[in-house]
C-alpha cells in the first residue's frame, strides 16, 4: 500500500464554482485511479480535527472555517509513487505559482481556496485517508 495512494480533497470553493466534475476528470486523466470517492461536508469539530496539526498556526481558524463551510470532495487515488506524483500534478499552494494546466493553476482562486487538498506523505495519505474511510485498509 505505501506509495501507491494518496489522499485529496475537493475543496468547498472548487466545489461551490462547480468545478468538481472537471477536477475529477483531470485526476483520471493524469493516471490516478480513483479507490474511493465521497461527496460530504465537514463540520466545525471535523474540520478542527482533520487539520489538528495545524492548531498552532495563525491561518489555523481560517482553515476550519474555509472547510466547513460547504460540501467537499474525498478520495483516495492509486498510482506509483501517489503521493509526490499527485503534488507534482496539482501544482504549487499558491495557484499564482502553480504550472500552468495543474489543477490549482486551472481551478484554485487563493492559497487557501487553492482547489485541492494533497496528502504530503505516504505516513499521512494514511492517516488522512482512514479519517473518511473506514475500509480504507483494503486500498
Amino acid at each position: 500500500m505505501s506509495g501507491n495512494i494518496t489522499f485529496t480533497m475537493i475543496k468547498p470553493k472548487a466545489v461551490a464554482d462547480g468545478n468538481m466534475g472537471n477536477i475529477i476528470a483531470k485526476i483520471t486523466e493524469g493516471g490516478f485511479n480513483i479507490k474511493a470517492m465521497k461527496f460530504t461536508r465537514l463540520t466545525k469539530e471535523q474540520a478542527e480535527k482533520f487539520y489538528a496539526v495545524h492548531s498552532a498556526r495563525p491561518f489555523f481558524n481560517g482553515l476550519v472555517t474555509f472547510m466547513s463551510s460547504g460540501p467537499i470532495v474525498a478520495a483516495i487515488l492509486e498510482k506509483e509513487e501517489a503521493v509526490q506524483s499527485y503534488r507534482n500534478y496539482i501544482g504549487a499552494t499558491n495557484p499564482a505559482d502553480a504550472a500552468a494546466g495543474s489543477i490549482r493553476a486551472l481551478y484554485g482562486t487563493s492559497i487557501e481556496a487553492n482547489a485541492v487538498h494533497g496528502s504530503d506523505s505516504d505516513e499521512n495519505a494514511i492517516i488522512e485517508g482512514a479519517f473518511f474511510f473506514s475500509e480504507f485498509e483494503r486500498f
